[in-house]
């Protein structure tokens, strides 16, 4: 068992992302349930994964980047984050998109 702690940031394109989400299955389809589901699966995923975030494997980018990015699958969605060091024991979970699994991954992470 680890002696890491891991503290949780959002992004502000997470939440545009999941608010995009949101409206569109409220509004558009006319489905506040599925919408609020889509809400509650989410959080309970991105807290699910906080005590191992970087139990799982990496997500390889074409991207070079400074983190790894790891995914969580939440129904037809993928939540991207990287995990942050701010100290010996201590990370950060920093959740930075939200993205359906139509949407053009390369483009956007």
């Amino acid at each position: 068992m680890s002696d890491i702690t891991y503290s949780l940031s959002y992004l502000p394109l997470f939440y545009s992302d999941l608010e995009e989400h949101v409206l569109y299955l409220s509004e558009v389809l006319c489905n506040r349930d599925s919408a609020n589901e889509l809400l509650d699966a989410v959080e309970k995923a991105i807290l699910g994964r906080l005590p191992n975030a970087e139990a799982f494997e990496p997500f390889h980018s074409q991207k070079e980047r400074r983190y790894p990015y790891y995914r969580i699958y939440v129904k037809n969605y993928t939540i991207y984050y990287v995990v942050i060091p701010n100290g010996r024991q201590k990370k950060t979970m920093e959740v930075r998109r939200i993205l359906h699994n139509l949407q053009d991954r390369d483009k956007n992470v």
